[in-house]
């Protein structure tokens, strides 16, 4: 619900979301905290109704000259309903290397993400992917939007990358995703407090043209980290990690390079 807003697409008017969404999982770790072996599998679909079939309207020839008279009354019949459907996928396996309860662990992580539209030119503006850097914070000119991480990297640069070279004003709204992990692990205590230490290689892109994704295309990074769960507080930590591939930085490109990552309540 917007009311003489300057930082959107429309200054005024009502946006409605109206989705179905069906998800399938499985889970069989053996720990919550610091699991050992087992895997972790999503899968998710979310679909709105194709507004765009049903009203007939020429979405192509909008106003898109914000100093047309019928600029804005036509940008909040565009968004007045949403519509898209978007996919994703996220899994998570876990392999001891060593015997005993204090063992190594490798985790691997695959997560890819789709937001697709039914009309080329009634793409949502609304569940976009954030990406880069811990996940938890950094500025965003998107509006409901999913956020995850990508270590040694700024908040939001992949995305934001992704949109300047799309051309788009759209700044950190990317339309697909991908994000690769292998991480090894080794506690230090376990209990109800549990402490481990990690060293991790990782790598993801954003895309705002999901024709182009391409699962090789990856900015890459590696560091090292570690994570606290204390019963009162929850899960807490702390990544060191270098971004070895270059990013839009908002004037020119330059390396993620060094970056410190905090953790609070759950990994993005």
């Amino acid at each position: 619900m917007l009311r003489d807003w300057n930082y959107f697409i429309i200054s005024n008017g009502n946006c409605n979301n109206i989705n179905l969404g069906i998800t399938l999982s499985r889970t069989s770790t053996d720990n919550q905290l610091f699991p050992r072996r087992g895997s972790e599998f999503m899968a998710s679909v979310t679909l709105t109704p194709p507004w765009s079939v049903f009203d007939k309207k020429d979405y192509e020839h909008l106003a898109t000259d914000r100093t047309s008279a019928t600029f804005e009354s036509e940008q909040q019949d565009k968004y007045r309903w949403i519509e898209y459907h978007k996919w994703k996928f996220k899994s998570r396996t876990f392999t001891s290397l060593t015997n005993g309860q204090k063992c190594l662990v490798l985790m691997t992580r695959v997560e890819l993400g789709l937001l697709g539209s039914y009309n080329q030119y009634k793409k949502s503006p609304f569940e976009t992917f954030y990406v880069g850097g811990d996940g938890m914070s950094g500025y965003s000119s998107g509006y409901a939007e999913e956020t995850i991480g990508l270590r040694g990297y700024d908040n939001g640069s992949i995305s934001n990358t992704a949109a300047y070279q799309a051309g788009t004003s759209a700044y950190y709204n990317a339309y697909a995703y991908d994000r690769f992990t292998l991480e090894l692990r080794y506690p230090f205590m376990l209990g109800n407090t549990t402490i481990y230490g990690l060293g991790f290689l990782e790598g993801g892109n954003a895309w705002v043209d999901t024709k182009k994704f391409n699962p090789f295309d990856m900015k890459r990074s590696a560091g090292v980290g570690v994570r606290i769960f204390l019963p009162m507080v929850g899960l807490m930590g702390i990544d060191w990690a270098y971004g070895f591939d270059k990013v839009y930085s908002g004037s020119n490109y330059q390396k993620g390079g060094s970056q410190f990552h905090f953790i609070l309540g759950q990994e993005f």
